[in-house]
């Protein structure tokens, strides 16, 4: 745990949340400032500042994150009309809290990239 990082402090039960899964690794909660009507946080327990930071032993959390986020949108209602998951990396890209994690937004159509 990172006592900096406000998502161990969540993690570690410090600060209230909408946590909507967890298990032993992971932990999903709704984003305090959705982007779409469905925005999911799903991150590692594990303290990884980001993307950058993982290696060939992350493979399988990286794997279970998306099961994770799968699942989530079934839960949601919005599989079957479509979803995006997207993980920021870095300053460059908007990444806010330095906590690998990955957004799960839907509910509504959604603009194309690019």
């Amino acid at each position: 745990m990172n006592k900096d990082c406000i998502f161990c402090r969540i993690i570690s039960g410090e600060f209230q949340s909408d946590i909507l899964y967890q298990d032993d690794e992971v932990i999903a909660l709704r984003d305090i400032n959705p982007k779409a009507p469905t925005h999911i946080l799903i991150m590692p327990k594990a303290h990884i500042p980001s993307l950058a930071e993982i290696t060939m032993d992350h493979q399988t959390l990286m794997g279970h994150l998306v099961r994770v986020a799968g699942e989530l949108a079934k839960s949601e209602g919005i599989a079957a009309r479509g979803y995006r998951l997207v993980i920021n990396s870095g300053p460059d890209s908007g990444q806010e809290v330095p906590h690998l994690h990955l957004h799960l937004l839907g509910g509504r159509q959604l603009g194309k990239l690019g």
